[in-house]
């Protein structure tokens, strides 16, 4: 298995970018991520104010995957997480959801203990071990690592976690592959405009398809299919996702457009995954038990 530190950073998805690896497709590389702020924030003293902004949202990569073709697809299988054992998370004027009612930056430094992370003496979290920015390389111009699209990029959604398998649409040859800005923990929508930022280790597989063509970013874990999307309103987002997962079982399976809008009004949820990026981005889930009976395959 290859190893990628975190010397080499991405701070936009972009074709015209030297990969920092090739691996041949079905190869395993663990990668090192720094955090969402470059790991500029590790102590109390750490002002946001005081940080450089143009060092945020770092991916590592690009990483190069023989194989991968324009038109195709590359599958991102996520086999492990490792986290660092600090996180950290902010909030401020203008930020996130509730950026209205601040007139100043917050932030909150955190251990990680015993799978847990610790808030305060009364109070400890789960972990939810999640990467909330990969992709690959767009056709067009660059993609700030700070805004999620066809591409990937920042979608901060709760899914892509251990076990869950990504597929990407392939603008470029190699598809130049980067991930980073891991969360310790994250609720559906990421309101405050942060999580449980942290760095660490992603081990991913990655591999070519270069048969299966693709719009927006598929993920499929162990109960579940779905469709991510990105635009500038979940409104607009989530009318994406389910309109392309409808032309994808149809297309697949051949069953009627009605008959597939009815039984996925039934079993088939939207979630949002953030909603204060550029774009906000949700994901369209639909349970596996009923793609086998619809004889669905990818």
């Amino acid at each position: 298995m290859k190893e990628l530190n975190d010397e080499r950073v991405l701070f936009a998805f972009d074709k015209e970018l030297e990969p920092v690896l090739k691996v041949a497709s079905g190869e395993t590389v663990r990668i090192r991520t720094k955090d969402c702020f470059g790991n500029q924030v590790r102590t109390p003293e750490d002002v946001l104010d005081e940080i450089d902004w143009d060092a945020i949202n770092p991916a590592t990569g690009p990483v190069y995957v023989e194989g991968a073709v324009p038109g195709g697809a590359l599958k991102v299988t996520i086999d492990n997480i490792e986290l660092d054992d600090q996180t950290a998370s902010c909030t401020g004027k203008n930020e996130g959801v509730c950026g209205d009612l601040f007139d100043a930056w917050s932030t909150r430094l955190c251990a990680i203990e015993n799978d847990r992370l610790i808030w305060n003496d009364k109070l400890s979290i789960p972990l939810n071990p999640m990467i909330g920015v990969i992709g690959v390389a767009p056709a067009g111009a660059p993609v700030n690592c700070g805004t999620p699209g066809s591409h990937g990029g920042n979608m901060d959604n709760t899914a892509i976690t251990t076990g869950a398998t990504l597929y990407f649409p392939v603008a470029v040859e190699g598809a130049l592959f980067g991930c980073g800005d891991m969360h310790a923990a994250m609720g559906d929508g990421e309101i405050s405009v942060s999580g449980a930022e942290v760095a660490g280790w992603a081990t991913v597989t990655l591999t070519a398809l270069p048969d299966l063509t693709l719009t927006n970013p598929l993920i499929e874990n162990d109960t579940h299919f779905g469709v991510i999307a990105s635009a500038e309103t979940l409104d607009e987002a989530a009318d994406r996702a389910v309109h392309e997962m409808v032309a994808l079982l149809h297309d697949r399976t051949g069953t009627p457009e009605d008959e597939l809008v009815l039984l996925l009004s039934i079993v088939a949820d939207v979630q949002v995954c953030q909603m204060v990026d550029p774009e906000k981005t949700v994901r369209f889930m639909v349970p596996k038990y009923v793609l086998e009976a619809l004889d669905f395959i990818l």
